[in-house]
């Protein structure tokens, strides 16, 4: 992890820092000085994030084939995986950042597990309600979101975390549908709240991907209609 390649935890001051108010609370200062303080590099806490969206995505498939209390202890499991896996993001760039101990090849295993851990977590939860479609489809809307995001940043603009569906909003979603499934399942409708949830994330990613499209498209474009503007008529 870097601190200019860090747009989820990294980079202060560069514009290119995703606003988290988690990260100056004083129990993540705590953990992350503990971290910092110890052989755990930004990267390695990259990585476990992909570890912790496997096993989310496992006891996602694993509970929609489930009933009854086996299935309630994996939705609660699988909940408590997705928030894992924000941890491991917020503890990544504050141990790279405000610990000192930023890496090289910090921008790869800052962008690539968040890839992973998005796919593992949508597509685990559609394969559970026997609509792997649906998890893929909303794993690549997801994707796309963070491609723009970097294309923008790949072409000079800041960083646009704009939602409605960024990370953290796609993993609330994930964390409440899993809760509520877990106490749906004295009903038995544990799988229509999940699907509910995907297909939230679905249509949010979606219209996030255009949204930060459209925004990149307009930044990309003032420049250029600014100096026309200006020119003598």
């Amino acid at each position: 992890m870097t601190a200019s390649g860090d747009p989820s935890s990294g980079g202060a001051g560069t514009g290119d820092r995703r606003p988290l108010s988690s990260r100056d609370t004083r129990w993540a200062r705590s953990i992350a000085r503990w971290l910092a303080a110890r052989a755990i590099t930004p990267n390695r806490i990259s990585q476990a994030s992909m570890v912790a969206a496997a096993a989310a995505s496992a006891c996602f498939w694993l509970a929609g084939s489930r009933a009854g209390l086996p299935a309630a202890l994996l939705f609660l499991a699988a909940a408590l995986f997705c928030q894992l896996r924000l941890l491991c993001n917020l503890f990544d760039g504050m141990v790279a950042v405000e610990g000192g101990k930023a890496e090289a090849d910090g921008p790869f295993w800052n962008e690539f597990p968040d890839r992973i851990a998005d796919i593992l977590i949508l597509a685990g939860a559609g394969y559970g309600i026997d609509s792997p479609a649906l998890g893929w489809s909303a794993a690549a809307f997801a994707v796309l979101t963070a491609y723009v995001r970097e294309l923008g940043r790949a072409n000079g603009a800041p960083a646009d975390f704009s939602g409605p569906m960024a990370k953290q909003h796609r993993m609330a979603v994930m964390t409440a549908a899993a809760v509520l499934a877990a106490i749906a399942v004295a009903w038995q409708w544990q799988l229509a709240i999940v699907e509910a949830a995907l297909w939230v994330v679905a249509a949010g990613t979606a219209l996030t991907a255009l949204r930060r499209g459209r925004n990149l498209v307009r930044g990309l474009r003032a420049p250029v209609e600014a100096a026309v503007s200006s020119r003598p008529q």
